[in-house]
């Protein structure tokens, strides 16, 4: 992917490191393309991804709508130019004021896994639209979610009759199959699953309209994922193979694989030191202001700097033991490396800027800078 747009502006600007800089066609560009291998589906941006106005009105103006969270995230879309048809408050862990606030802007799509939460949702979003999701089998993504959200597909039918009966518009079912989820089978598990649940409630008088099966389509960083062309092949065959009569209205909640691609830091060199054998390189960017998804070196991003390479031990710039970046992956960088010199983190438009802490030893959030 090219980022000869990023690389001007860096050129011309010389901005204060570290910094993101995000190239918003290539956002368009990958709704676009999301919209053209599932025309059908609905796309909801998962806005915890890069919340960045730009990226938003971005993901809008190429017919996206967005997967929101909390009421800032409800807030920044309506701002972005947002109507409240387009939001999905897709968290299942959220409080009755969240509830109250995102309904009161006009939110009318809520997804749930507990009783207690459809109960909140009742009281506080009455009339709403409410998807179930599930907990489902699925290959080992980078990022798991373990069994942190999703009922047992037994409770899922009981939860929409409960929503139903309290007055809620039982609209649908969802699951999640991790996020940078490179086995492009692994949303087989969940329509297959999810389409004896679809009978079940239909033989108890309920029919859901739709499908989320949420995101978690890869990107490519040094390990190469899969071109969204073959995810989306697979999920056309697992619905036709499941729902062979009529399947139901598809919702998408990219994020990664729509704003990954489309991000670039610019970083500095702190130090360069020898600890026994092993030569560390330490940079003014870590695990604390932008690059969390190291944590356990899940995330292996491409760096891109001139000259012969040798291996290096990559940490961060804080006083944490735990600011190392790559100890266990290998890692190369320019041999002749030296502090000041700059070098640039490839394919980091998401999870970057949206995790970085406020202020760990007093260092800033990280920079961004979007290019309309």
């Amino acid at each position: 992917m090219s980022h000869e747009r990023i690389h001007r502006f860096l050129a011309e600007h010389r901005p204060p490191t570290p910094c993101l800089v995000v190239d918003t066609e290539e956002v368009t560009a990958r709704v676009r393309e999301f919209a053209s291998g599932l025309p059908h589906a609905r796309l909801r941006y998962a806005v915890k991804a890069n919340p960045e106005p730009a990226v938003l009105r971005a993901v809008l103006a190429a017919g996206g709508g967005f997967d929101v969270a909390s009421p800032a995230e409800v807030t920044a879309c309506l701002d972005a130019g947002a109507a409240p048809e387009v939001l999905s408050y897709g968290s299942t862990i959220k409080k009755p004021a969240d509830i109250a606030f995102a309904f009161g802007c006009g939110v009318r799509e809520f997804t749930t896994d507990a009783a207690s939460d459809v109960d909140h949702l009742a009281e506080h979003a009455p009339g709403s639209a409410v998807s179930v999701r599930v907990l489902v089998d699925a290959p080992a993504s980078a990022t798991p979610f373990g069994r942190k959200f999703g009922c047992a597909p037994g409770e899922a039918v009981a939860l929409l009759t409960k929503a139903a009966e309290l007055g809620l518009d039982p609209a649908g079912l969802a699951f999640h199959v991790g996020s940078q989820q490179l086995d492009v089978t692994a949303w087989e598990a969940g329509i297959s699953t999810t389409a004896k649940l679809f009978a079940e409630l239909a033989a108890a008088g309920i029919k859901p309209r739709w499908l989320n099966i949420g995101g978690g389509f890869g990107h490519s960083y040094r390990e190469s994922a899969p071109p969204l062309s073959a995810y989306f092949a697979a999920v056309r065959g697992a619905l036709d193979a499941y729902f062979p009569d009529s399947a139901p209205e598809l919702v998408l909640e990219p994020g990664r694989a729509i704003v990954a691609g489309a991000g670039l830091i610019r970083t500095e060199v702190v130090l360069v030191a020898w600890r026994g054998e092993h030569r560390w390189v330490y940079l003014d960017i870590g695990r604390y202001n932008g690059l969390a998804e190291t944590e356990n070196e899940a995330i292996h991003y491409r760096l891109d700097a001139a000259g012969e390479r040798g291996p290096v031990v990559l940490a961060g710039p804080t006083c944490d033991g735990d600011d190392v970046l790559y100890q266990h992956t290998p890692c190369e960088l320019p041999l002749a490396l030296a502090p000041g010199d700059r070098l640039d983190i490839l394919d980091a438009g998401a999870y970057t800027a949206s995790y970085s802490s406020v202020s760990f030893n007093g260092i800033e959030p990280l920079r961004t800078y979007c290019l309309d």
